[in-house]
């Protein structure tokens, strides 16, 4: 439902995106809303003892450095905090002001679902590089490869230094056959990264028709 003064939406009502090799069930709440001011999604775990929030802190490559707020809206989740466990039931809120705290979660019951709420302090809100490559997975499980460079690509203007984002879009990329694009990527996403990149790029399947090519990285 949709107004001038509001938009309002059923979390069941967000087509979910398979992430985790399907386990763990991500539903695009800030993009379905149009939210600017903070970061918002849910999650959803298909089984109890599947992850609902997979394990991170918020340094990494393509996260926000946000401090996160965790809203346990359905079912029943436990988390572990920088090694230390919080029995999370429905209702419970569960906030992590410091970005470098690991944090992860799994179901006790079914269909566990956990609101995720985060910006950074003191600084505008930007989409995180991780959305945009997470947002691109439906067209890639389509074979829709330009469509999921399409949108991976919409976040270069906030990330042109990204490496996951870079890395994400080369595969992409080289997938849809733009060979001389996904090399530039790639190349880019290492001069980042490059020990990160380095591994990605060891095995990866989706980069095939690059690894031949000068500057491919390698350890």
């Amino acid at each position: 439902m949709t107004s001038p003064a509001f938009r309002a939406v059923q979390l069941d009502d967000i087509d979910p995106v398979p992430v985790l090799d399907g386990q763990l069930l991500w539903r695009p709440l800030r993009a379905t809303l149009g939210v600017r001011a903070f970061g918002v999604n849910a999650y959803t775990a298909r089984a109890a003892g599947d992850l609902v929030v997979e394990e991170h802190d918020e340094r990494g490559t393509g996260s926000g450095h946000h401090e996160e707020l965790y809203v346990v809206v359905a079912g029943h989740a436990r988390f572990t905090i920088g090694g230390e466990e919080v029995d999370a039931p429905a209702g419970a809120c569960v906030f992590l002001p410091d970005p470098a705290v690991t944090r992860a979660a799994v179901a006790v019951e079914p269909a566990t679902t956990v609101l995720a709420i985060g910006a950074t302090v003191g600084e505008p809100y930007r989409v995180s590089a991780w959305e945009y490559f997470f947002r691109a997975a439906p067209h890639a499980a389509a074979g829709d490869w330009e469509g999921a460079a399409a949108v991976t690509a919409e976040g270069l203007p906030d990330h042109a230094d990204n490496a996951a984002l870079l890395y994400n879009l080369a595969c992409f990329e080289a997938r849809a056959g733009r060979l001389d694009d996904a090399m530039g990527h790639l190349r880019a996403a290492a001069a980042a990264d490059p020990e990160h990149v380095e591994q990605w790029a060891a095995e990866d399947r989706d980069l095939d028709a690059l690894r031949d090519r000068e500057g491919f990285p390698a350890p």
